[in-house]
């Protein structure tokens, strides 16, 4: 983020949350270094991981301002945010170009990623999911537990580990 009197940077330890669903959302942040997760608990009381947020992307709990979080955001590694208020980003977004095209710039990257992931979920087999994975996040592979790729691509640990060890085999 371009002005300094917007934003600070915060650290978050790996396992700590930057935000809790249904917990108030002020701020807005932009990971600096690290990898969070994003999910929500399904009707069985089950986490489903919903995203992955890692250098550069922008993460809030609802992009809406001061609605409760639709998700939790955890950290899986120790993380810097550059942390923001929504008041403060929204009250120069008329007035400076560059927030405004910053803002504009990850709300599209966002929907884009949302797009692509409901896709793949939906026509796709556990092969092509794990392909899609691959290509929308190459670093994300030895960063990661892999029962965190699994929940997000919607299978099991058993079924990732199978697939893992056929496409080592196409390759």
């Amino acid at each position: 983020m371009p002005n300094d009197s917007l934003h600070n940077d915060i650290t978050i330890s790996k396992g700590e949350y930057f935000v809790k669903s249904d917990q108030p959302n002020f701020s807005i942040g932009k990971v600096i270094k690290g990898i969070l997760r994003g999910f929500t608990i399904n009707n069985d009381g089950e986490e489903v991981i919903t995203h992955f947020f890692m250098e550069n992307d922008l993460i809030s709990g609802n992009y809406i301002p001061n609605i409760p979080a639709i998700m939790s955001i955890q950290a899986i590694e120790d993380c810097i945010i550059s942390v923001a208020n929504y008041k403060h980003i929204f009250s120069y977004v008329n007035k400076d170009n560059e927030i405004t095209n910053i803002i504009l710039s990850n709300f599209q990257k966002l929907n884009n990623q949302n797009h692509s992931r409901i896709s793949a979920l939906i026509h796709g087999d556990t092969m092509s999911k794990y392909k899609w994975f691959l290509k929308e996040y190459p670093n994300l592979l030895n960063r990661i537990p892999h029962y965190y790729i699994a929940n997000f691509l919607g299978m099991t640990p058993t079924q990732l580990s199978r697939i893992r060890k056929k496409f080592s085999q196409q390759m």
